[in-house]
């Protein structure tokens, strides 16, 4: 330790361990820990929270900051005061002078790693890099600071971070109301020219036999950070050996300024779709992760950078969100069948294994070259290409996100997707034998023994484990609804333990319908009744399977890219540069009455011997568009039947503010389309691959629209519901929307007895909580 009494305010590397996480942080103990084990750790030190500490202390706002703290996590739900109180914390910790004693071993230390040293300053809480918890990129970092008052001022600009809105929100989540207290690690700077994150685990299937490795050019930021799509490198812990690459697309790397700033540099085409690490340079990183890996006895987060052909680790961590193991959905069982040649990835969209031939086609005119059991590549799909999907069995696609329609009927069909692989048309061929891995994104070369066979595939049959009888499904107070779309599946759905459809979604039928025609086409041709009598036939095939249990059915939300591709769309459909948020939903109706009246017709025929079935509004902007739709439903002969129910969907946030009004016109229920709403909420389009990492239904503002629909609902006394699949995938969100009051969920069929479980949980946490509230007061 140092013995010139300084020892309290910093730590050297080499004098600190896992053992000290309480003075130096987590990242600070990792760090000594990975220097004393020998690994390539930049020299540096850690200014411990006991310096933090010493430094409130003396400005006199140490019990201030704590008060103001609690009072903030009291207040995380709601965004507004949540922001407001972080950022009086952060300006009251960035008005702290630094004490004198504390100047002074911080400079002393400094420099020491030489004379006008560039070092990164990085944020290290002492709660930070946990098996349990992980603060990870939620504390600020500062890399290539130059200067004894540069590094000084970054230094409080890490104190300031304890507080920021996603700091104190997660610590609420977390339940951790004991005083923040940081460390800040003073690094030497590694000029990194590549630099990333390496998983000593397969983090999205939980697999411990492989390494995961992504990388960029310039500093490690952009990786964390997810400004640019890296490369990816999947490594065999055994040997170790490459089993894939996929190259990113970087548009511009971060690099260090000779001012001691961080200079974006712009990548020209040659640089930015190369490839950033050799062959040799990924089995490198690799076998460095291996060491961190067996030193530390468990799975690892890494960050490592290369800096004129010298290879560093920067930083390591406990992997938190580990999950899955051998023999669970996605994991290798040891002894299983190797993995092939990886093709392709995309995104993870519907999950499943299963070999086929490929089968490419442009659009849905090209449909009948897919045989069954073909994997349909397509550039993309909309609900005119369902008929060719039924047969598939598999889906890839150039285009799309996770809610695109591609994933969403794959998700129903229970077929296999990956949407958003960018180049599945033009990288694979047709004929050529592949197993798509839906849970993982990959297209890989062959077919393999451990996925189903596609008919006609020539693949190895299924193996078909015996399912075990399921238990007695649990109660839930929040009624549990599910998304439907094709009718031929409705009587398997029915007979699971579900309260009903809470989304009957019309694109898909009524493209069945159709027979592939615009529905103004086909009113031209004088094809009206054919139209009825088959829409009427599916929704029969529904609400009959269903019994008494209610049928929500949602009018076509037509989407003007979606629907030119019909036969004699281009005669009816405008060209629009964004129709997500142009010619759809109630406002349509309005504009084409004649098409929203046919669709009607059908409803009233339908419920005439089956009064399950209700209806639903969707993308309503304003109080005037409900206003002419209820008219037009009430001028029908749907309207004149008793017990319709007349729902809305909660997609554009206007909705959060006029639910006192739509009640007072006869609205019943409101349903939020938890995909449309984020999509407005955050101005990210929903489908877009390139901003995947932006759309988040968990962030704090779509959060507060959910809450604030939620409460008018019951002010109001009317129904509120969701439709999504967010809530049986992430059992934060079920209990935010449980704790909200929400009555009802509604999920994708294959997600029901998960979301069961999930939404279960949630309101047992809630009752026990006012339990021990109860008893506490």
């Amino acid at each position: 330790m140092l013995g010139d009494g300084r020892s309290a305010l910093v730590s050297r590397f080499e004098e600190v361990g896992l053992g000290d996480a309480a003075s130096v942080g987590g990242k600070g103990a990792n760090l000594g820990e990975m220097t004393s084990a020998g690994l390539p750790i930049p020299p540096g030190f850690v200014v411990t929270a006991s310096a933090y500490l010493e430094a409130v202390e003396r400005a006199g706002v140490r019990e201030r900051l704590l008060e103001r703290f609690r009072a903030a996590a009291a207040e995380a739900d709601d965004p507004e005061a949540l922001a407001r109180a972080a950022a009086e914390l952060r300006e009251t910790v960035r008005a702290v002078q630094v004490p004198d004693d504390v100047r002074e071993a911080i400079l002393g230390e400094y420099h020491r790693l030489g004379a006008g040293a560039a070092v990164a300053v990085r944020s290290s809480a002492t709660s930070e890099d946990a098996a349990g918890t992980s603060f990870a990129g939620m504390h600020d970092t500062y890399n290539n600071v130059v200067g004894d008052e540069a590094v000084l001022a970054r230094l409080r600009d890490c104190w300031a971070s304890l507080y920021g809105d996603r700091v104190i929100s997660y610590r609420a989540s977390q339940r951790m109301d004991e005083e923040p207290v940081l460390a800040v690690v003073v690094q030497t700077q590694v000029a990194s020219d590549r630099s990333g994150v390496m998983f000593t685990v397969d983090p999205s299937t939980g697999a411990r036999d492989r390494l995961v490795i992504e990388a960029a050019l310039g500093l490690g930021e952009v990786v964390v950070s997810g400004a640019v799509e890296p490369d990816t490198y999947v490594v065999a812990k055994d040997g170790p050996r490459l089993i894939s690459v996929r190259v990113g697309r970087q548009s511009h790397a971060l690099v260090p300024g000779s001012d001691g700033t961080v200079v974006r540099e712009d990548l020209d085409p040659v640089r930015a779709d190369a490839r950033v690490l050799t062959d040799d340079e990924v089995l490198a990183v690799a076998s460095l992760g291996l060491q961190v890996e067996q030193h530390y006895g468990e799975p690892q987060d890494t960050e490592w950078a290369y800096s004129a052909g010298r290879l560093w680790m920067l930083q390591s961590r406990p992997v938190t969100t580990l999950g899955g193991g051998p023999g669970e959905a996605g994991v290798p069982v040891a002894g299983g069948p190797p993995a092939g040649t990886v093709l392709l990835r995309g995104l993870a969209a519907a999950p499943g294994r299963v070999s086929g031939r490929v089968r490419i086609l442009q659009s849905p005119a090209d449909g009948p070259r897919l045989q069954s059991g073909e994997i349909l590549v397509a550039p993309m799909t909309n609900p005119d290409w369902v008929p060719t999907m039924r047969r598939a069995a598999a889906v890839v696609t150039d285009g799309g996100g996770m809610t695109c329609h591609a994933a969403i009927v794959a998700r129903e069909l229970g077929v296999p997707a990956i949407v958003g692989a960018r180049t599945a048309t033009s990288a694979l061929r047709d004929d050529e034998l592949v197993t798509v891995d839906g849970a993982k994104g990959e297209v890989i070369e062959g077919a393999d023994a451990a996925a189903s066979a596609a008919p006609g595939a020539g693949a190895p049959p299924a193996m078909v484990s015996p399912i075990p009888a399921p238990a007695a499904p649990e109660a839930l107070a929040t009624r549990l609804y599910v998304n439907l779309a094709i009718a031929e599946r409705a009587a398997d759905v029915a007979a699971q333990d579900v309260d009903g459809v809470g989304l009957l979604r019309a694109e898909f039928m009524i493209t069945d319908a159709l027979g592939g025609l615009h529905p103004r086409e086909l009113l031209a041709r004088g094809r009206r009744d054919e139209f009825v009598d088959r829409m009427s036939g599916s929704l029969l095939q529904v609400t009959r399977a269903f019994g008494t249990r209610p049928v929500v059915y949602r009018t076509i939300d037509f989407r003007t890219n979606e629907f030119r591709g019909l036969e004699g769309g281009e005669r009816f459909e405008p060209q629009e540069n964004n129709p997500m948020i142009g010619y759809r939903g109630a406002y349509r109706y309005v504009r084409e009455p004649e098409l929203f009246t046919l669709e009607l017709e059908v409803l009233a025929r339908v419920r005439e011997e089956t009064p399950n079935l209700h209806v639903m509004l969707p993308f309503v902007r304003t109080r005037w568009e409900l206003e002419a739709c209820l008219e037009l439903i009430d001028d029908s002969p749907l309207g004149r039947q008793r017990g319709l129910k007349r729902w809305v969907m909660a997609e554009v946030p206007s909705i959060a503010y006029r639910i006192p009004e739509y009640a007072a016109m006869g609205i019943d229920g409101v349903s939020i389309g938890s995909n449309d709403l984020t999509q407005l909420m955050l101005g990210v389009d929903r489908d877009s691959e390139l901003c995947a990492e932006l759309f988040d239904e968990s962030d704090a503002a779509v959060l507060d629209a959910i809450e604030r629909i939620i409460t008018a609902c019951h002010a109001a006394g009317i129904t509120s519901s969701l439709c999504g699949q967010r809530p049986s995938n992430d059992p934060a969100f079920a209990e935010h929307l449980v704790r909200f009051g929400i009555d009802s969920i509604s999920v994708n069929p294959d997600a029901a007895d998960r979301a069961r479980r999930v939404i279960g949980a949630a309101e047992r946490r809630i009752v026990l909580d006012a339990a021990r509230g109860g008893g506490a007061g």
